[in-house]
């Protein structure tokens, strides 16, 4: 059973990523038109387009790609509560919100990872080819976390530290969730 928990969690974590950056790409307004875009488009519409007859998009957010995450995770974690089902002795309500509780925050927790990597992959990208069809659309997903702290902390010396203090802060978020 752990074995088939580990592949199931694998899998929706896959999918779950994918849809998270779906629905950040297009809070940030990320251009679609790239690779990136591309794929995580191609990977994901088969679950988005048919949410968005039900759950339309309404004040620049597409919903329907946080709730296909949703979904998704919470399938997963009433799979791993049923697993556990002879060790948790609750009542089935308790038992339900305890999973939506595990779902939202494993979701939060995926979008800090995205950042993350997201401001990771962007100072990698600055040092070794800033001219990457990679670097557009991460700068794009990432300026509204840094601009923020680079008004508080300018570059010194030509050196931008600020996604060194997002990744920081960040970092306590995770530890808060």
């Amino acid at each position: 059973m752990q074995a088939l928990a580990f592949l199931l969690d694998a899998v929706v974590s896959f999918f779950c990523t994918l849809f998270m950056l779906r629905f950040m790409m297009q809070t940030m307004r990320v251009s679609f038109g790239g690779q990136i875009g591309d794929f995580v488009v191609k990977l994901t519409n088969w679950a988005v387009k048919p949410l968005r007859r039900v759950v339309p998009g309404f004040g620049g957010f597409d919903w329907a790609s946080l709730l296909a995450a949703l979904a998704l995770q919470l399938a997963l974690s009433g799979f791993l509560v049923a697993l556990a089902g002879p060790l948790v002795s609750a009542e089935p309500g308790l038992i339900a919100l305890m999973a939506v509780k595990f779902a939202l925050i494993a979701l939060l927790r995926l979008a800090v990872y995205i950042m993350i990597g997201a401001l990771i992959l962007q100072a990698v990208l600055s040092w070794v080819n800033p001219y990457s069809p990679l670097s557009a659309p991460v700068n794009q997903l990432t300026r509204p976390v840094l601009d923020p702290i680079r008004r508080i902390l300018p570059p010194i010396s030509g050196i931008d530290l600020s996604p060194l203090v997002a990744i920081l802060l960040l970092q306590a978020l995770l530890m808060l969730l």
